[in-house]
């Protein structure tokens, strides 16, 4: 171990309890001259060890100091409240928590530290405006992927029918564009299935429980369920567009594109789209961006993009 491990190692052990120089060194299989070193390392560093002489004593901690985080660099507390903020914007479902967690690692952080990570709080920021607070419903679906607890579900589905009742096993949550998802195997259906969060009405646990599949991804299941032509038997057209690299770096970074890119060069990008998609949802992504960008191909997304500026032009002319 490097001196740096066992300093570590050493305050650790002394977070739980008072220990003697020899107890620190059968620990540590090292000399108890090499802990005096080490001890005296720590207290250079900034750390209150109290040593107490004499039967009964030791090493110890203040009382305070064992509820402090563990040491961290300037740019893993930049991170830290960093990512605070973003979580905070996203609908995280354990913002006191977090807020704790945070002011306990400014408590324990130096002068110095302590500005510097403030001058970089509010760095990065998210916004998300849920129509309804999903605090409860988030933390409810997280303990319960987390803890394998199959959940009675009261869900709602977009077309306003009436509440359906369900139980599910809940894999995990996405958040995507600004709605978060929970994927889950349905008893229902028997399948696993993708719900949005804001239409669940109630969770209740069953007081069973399931194991979740080895490997399984939250995230890539949602993504293959909106990606088109994912895991299914559909013709793929290839898409060629010319444009300018800031328009072409637009649509490389869009969910849909960026998926389905196949080739970039310079002035062009090429991409494989499924039909259903190229002349229902392509064309009304494409259509904002006007006359600074070119279809090369295929002929039938450009004839498609002609009858819907058409269409749009005789709508607003009547």
């Amino acid at each position: 171990m490097s001196k740096a491990d066992h300093m570590l190692s050493i305050l650790w052990m002394l977070k739980q309890r008072r220990r003697t120089a020899r107890e620190l060194a059968e620990k540590l299989e090292t000399s108890v001259r090499s802990v005096y070193r080490y001890i005296d390392a720590l207290c250079a560093s900034g750390v209150p060890i109290i040593a107490d002489a004499g039967a009964g004593g030791g090493y110890s901690l203040p009382e305070h100091f064992t509820e402090s985080p563990l040491f961290f660099d300037s740019e893993e507390q930049r991170a830290l409240v960093q990512a605070s903020a973003f979580a905070r914007g996203t609908g995280y479902p354990y913002v006191e928590a977090l807020d704790r967690a945070i002011a306990k690692l400014k408590r324990y952080s130096n002068s110095g530290q302590l500005e510097h990570m403030e001058r970089h709080e509010n760095g990065i920021e998210a916004l998300y405006s849920p129509s309804v607070p999903l605090e409860h419903l988030l933390g409810e679906l997280e303990v319960a992927a987390a803890n394998g607890y199959t959940l009675e579900m009261e869900y709602r589905k977009g077309n306003g029918e009436a509440l359906s009742s369900r139980s599910i096993d809940a894999y995990g949550l996405v958040l995507w564009k600004g709605q978060w998802y929970t994927v889950a195997y349905c008893h229902q259906r028997q399948e696993i299935r993708s719900f949005r969060v804001d239409r669940i009405a109630g969770l209740l646990r069953t007081g069973t429980s399931f194991a979740r599949p080895a490997g399984f991804s939250a995230r890539d299941f949602l993504l293959q369920g909106i990606l088109p032509g994912q895991d299914k038997q559909e013709k793929l057209v290839t898409v060629i567009i010319e444009s300018g690299e800031g328009v072409l770096n637009d649509l490389c970074s869009h969910w849909l594109f960026g998926h389905t890119l196949v080739q970039r060069l310079e002035g062009q990008a090429h991409f494989r789209v499924d039909a259903t998609s190229l002349y229902t949802y392509v064309p009304y992504f494409l259509l904002p961006y006007g006359k600074v960008l070119h279809i090369l191909e295929p002929l039938a997304l450009k004839q498609r993009m002609a009858v819907i500026a058409a269409e749009l032009a005789t709508h607003y002319q009547t």
